[in-house]
């Protein structure tokens, strides 16, 4: 099963921005993955550390201005299938890279693979949250060992051990890091990624990033992090959408100083040819095993600030982060049952109880009539608030309004865990005081609008 969100066949305006910075890098001292596809499977210029030894590879594409009729454009290319810009950087040295499940070329043929089959010298992988092969629940403990498949040792990057340790690095010449994000600051893969680039500075590692698209790329929304509230699912001072792709995350991670002491890891990002801040994306794999559709990456902002209440977010059905609600729950049509799934969610809230509470769909007008990203609410007009709709580009405040007006124990609605995932103790202050939808997201804008200019720095893409 594939995302809706479709880009081949779709016509877009423009063309990709070319950009190429380059700045003096530290020099560096066979098909065994098989992606099951039916199961779906850097700092510009004027970079603030002028020390960051940061290179953006990138090629010019341009497409011939239209005349009698639009032309469509080049189709997207993804950074992994641009191997003329990375590879000279990987030959002939010993390579550590950084992926799972869904590092996979266009025709789904995994990174691994190809580079094994391509003479690369792989000598180690590294796996985030879930696992190199995606089969692991959220939060569940995953260990190091070796990868049946390729005989290579793996190094888990989850639970106590999420930062390379020296012992980890040694003997590599270069790491390549390539990660589906989803642009949602507590998802844990940009967490790994600031790991990994504090890791290779202190080693004077070389770091090859390998860009994808930002399924809410354009979305800037939601409060931004204080970092009194800093953990793995939260480790900057960036708004709960944040509006980069990884590649650009890297570049901010290293422009704005995050890594400690200020070392500055050898960075180079390759980018994607033929993308745009509005361009829509068919993800061939779900990221993650509770993301497996383009309704639930939508909604999964919104949803997950559940993950710190009582409320169930659908965890234990076929299709989570598409309900949401609770046992005894009297808002909502929408009955559904929880049930133990292993490699997925073994032991949901509300296991094999009744529950009550509502589905979830996409926003009818998130695509506008050129089949671009619909950006309208960029310009002043934000879709209504809905308890069932859902807009890639927005924060979705009312089923936690709803909800908690719905729970009958006040006191116990919100957990410590919630204040880590909102990144602060206002939110829930603010819904527990009755605010409206509009008046909380007004708290927000002043630090949204300062943010905004800060990434802008960092974009790849127009």
């Amino acid at each position: 099963m594939k995302f809706c969100m479709m880009i081949s066949g779709r016509w877009m305006r423009g063309a990709m921005m070319g950009v190429m910075l380059a700045s003096a890098v530290a020099p560096a001292s066979a098909a065994a993955f098989g992606v099951d596809g039916a199961a779906w499977a850097s700092a510009d210029a004027t970079c603030r550390v002028p020390t960051a030894a940061i290179e953006v590879a990138t090629a010019v594409a341009a497409n011939a201005a239209p005349t009698a009729a639009p032309t469509p454009p080049a189709a997207l290319r993804l950074a992994v299938s641009r191997t003329e810009l990375y590879y000279p950087l990987l030959a002939g040295k010993k390579v550590g890279v950084v992926a799972n499940h869904a590092s996979v070329h266009e025709n789904k043929t995994h990174l691994v693979d190809s580079l094994l089959s391509d003479g690369i010298k792989v000598v180690r992988l590294f796996s985030p949250e879930h696992g190199l092969r995606g089969e692991a629940e959220a939060g569940a403990h995953v260990q190091s060992g070796t990868d049946a498949q390729t005989g290579l040792p793996v190094v888990s990057l989850y639970g106590n051990h999420k930062k390379p340790t020296r012992e980890d690095l040694s003997g590599l010449e270069v790491m390549l890091f390539d990660l589906q994000d989803v642009g949602v600051r507590f998802y844990t893969y940009i967490s790994t990624l600031h790991y990994v680039m504090e890791a290779c500075a202190e080693a004077g590692l070389p770091l090859v990033v390998l860009d994808r698209p930002n399924p809410h790329i354009g979305a800037i929304d939601g409060p931004v992090l204080d970092t009194t509230y800093k953990s793995f699912v939260g480790m900057h001072p960036v708004p709960l959408l944040y509006g980069l792709t990884i590649g650009e995350y890297a570049k901010m991670i290293q422009g704005e100083g995050w890594v400690p002491n200020g070392a500055a890891c050898p960075l180079t990002v390759i980018p994607l040819a033929h993308y745009t801040r509005r361009t829509p994306y068919d993800l061939p794999l779900p990221p993650s095993p509770n993301l497996t559709s383009a309704t639930a990456i939508a909604a999964y902002p919104s949803l997950c600030l559940f993950e710190g209440t009582p409320v169930s977010v659908g965890r234990g059905t076929d299709t989570p982060f598409e309900y949401y609600g609770f046992a005894g729950c009297k808002q909502g049509t929408q009955n559904f049952t929880p049930r133990s799934l292993p490699g997925k969610a073994a032991d949901p809230p509300y296991k094999d109880k009744a529950c009550r509470g509502f589905k979830v769909g996409l926003a009818p007008d998130w695509l506008s009539a050129d089949g671009r990203i619909n950006d309208g609410g960029i310009n002043g007009i934000r879709p209504s608030a809905s308890d069932t709709l859902f807009h890639p580009l927005y924060l979705n405040l009312q089923p936690l309004i709803t909800m908690y007006r719905a729970y009958p124990d006040k006191a116990g609605f919100f957990t410590k865990f919630f204040r880590k995932l909102a990144g602060n103790t206002d939110l829930e202050r603010q819904v527990a005081a009755g605010m409206r939808e509009e008046d909380i997201r007004a708290t927000w804008q002043e630090a949204l609008e300062a943010y905004r200019h800060r990434a802008e720095r960092y974009y790849l893409y127009e």
